[in-house]
């Protein structure tokens, strides 16, 4: 039974994580340190992170060395949707406006994603890149930043929790929960309910993160522009990283495209219909 709750803020969005015991002082403190040092290496909202750095000269950078879970999934997702997933598209947000200093004003046109194989490699935890480019994680970085949590939870002997980072969930331990799919087109509704258990849900949706007509964070680097056609996803996975990914790759691409993953899923589409995998544990109201 959950009987205790900490919130917080965190890369730039509330978080609670609910717990069978409280959470104490020490374990407090180091979530609070690997938040910080998450955002002070994916932040390129941050003068003092490495993102930026990267942004600014080529090199080779080091990364956390848990930062490979992350750069392999990325990977799996670009080749699945043919390069519209993409740790460089960057470019392509600051290009729409969606920049450091949040001027939300878009430049003239649409900016590509540099191509990932020309211009960086990651490799035993370091990044190689040939010349300056601009990093956004955003895809799946919120829950790989999750998972991180998880981890320290279950290494405090912290045996029931609930994760959740602004609707990227992790659940462990307990009954379970039933969690409402918020409807993209009229927020405080529920197109269905999935059933969390021993797995990760995350969510995705256009309505989310905008700044102007057709304007908003689902962006295909292969173009530089928004998507149009989906307009919702969620996904239940083993861990939160691959639900957050694969939640902004079934924008992209049919959940055929991911074969090699074990997952189910939700998809709204702009018209307003869904659908569902075969096994999803839930029910949709549509």
């Amino acid at each position: 039974m959950l009987r205790a709750e900490v919130s917080f803020e965190a890369i730039g969005t509330h978080w609670q994580i609910q717990t069978d015991q409280p959470v104490g002082a020490d374990l407090a403190s180091r979530i609070s340190d690997r938040i910080e040092t998450f955002d002070r290496t994916y932040s390129r909202f941050r003068a003092d992170s490495l993102v930026t750095a990267i942004a600014s000269a080529a090199g080779r950078y080091e990364f956390p060395d848990d930062a490979g879970v992350l750069f392999d999934l990325y990977d799996r997702l670009y080749r699945a949707t043919d390069g519209a997933v993409t740790p460089l598209v960057g470019t392509s947000l600051e290009h729409l406006g969606y920049d450091r200093t949040y001027s939300l004003v878009p430049a003239a046109g649409h900016l590509p994603a540099p191509v990932w194989p020309e211009v960086m490699d990651f490799s035993d935890g370091f990044l190689t890149t040939s010349r300056p480019v601009l990093l956004d994680v955003g895809a799946a970085g919120k829950g790989y930043l999750v998972d991180i949590l998880a981890d320290l939870l279950d290494g405090s002997g912290i045996t029931e929790y609930l994760i959740d980072g602004s609707g990227d969930l992790r659940q462990h331990g307990g009954q379970g929960h039933r969690i409402a799919l918020e409807h993209p087109f009229a927020p405080g509704k529920a197109i269905g309910v999935a059933n969390l258990s021993e797995r990760a849900l995350c969510g995705s949706a256009t309505n989310r993160r905008t700044w102007g007509e057709g304007l908003h964070h689902v962006v295909d680097g292969r173009t530089g522009r928004p998507t149009s056609d989906v307009v919702a996803t969620w996904v239940i996975a083993g861990t939160a990283v691959e639900a957050d990914g694969l939640a902004t790759g079934l924008f992209f691409a049919g959940p055929e495209a991911f074969g090699d993953f074990d997952f189910n899923y939700v998809r709204m589409f702009a018209n307003g219909t869904a659908d569902r995998s075969a096994h999803f544990d839930g029910e949709l109201f549509t």
